[in-house]
């Protein structure tokens, strides 16, 4: 990556090595880094990421739209109903 690179994650917490990260972001190899996603969740209090300055971390939001939060509650519904009337859960994960 270009020393000017920002790494942004906002899949999962465990794509990616946090302790590359801790040294890329130290050494200059990146400029900077936005994590909405760790591994674990929420990282340790004494985790090195925490320290420092060229890291923002969201807790986790990526998903808190208006959209995304009423699709899910509407999956629920549906996933709901589904379940009480003994046909297949249509967001059904195995």
């Amino acid at each position: 990556m270009k020393p000017t690179a920002i790494l942004i994650n906002a899949a999962r917490g465990g794509v990616l090595d946090h302790d590359a990260l801790v040294d890329a972001l130290r050494d200059g190899t990146i400029w900077a880094a936005g994590l909405d996603v760790t591994e674990p969740e929420p990282l340790p209090r004494d985790h090195p990421l925490l320290s420092l300055e060229n890291l923002v971390i969201a807790p986790h939001l990526g998903s808190a739209t208006r959209k995304t939060r009423i699709g899910m509650v509407q999956r629920t519904i549906e996933n709901l109903i589904a379940g009480l009337t003994g046909q297949e859960m249509p967001s059904r994960v195995a």
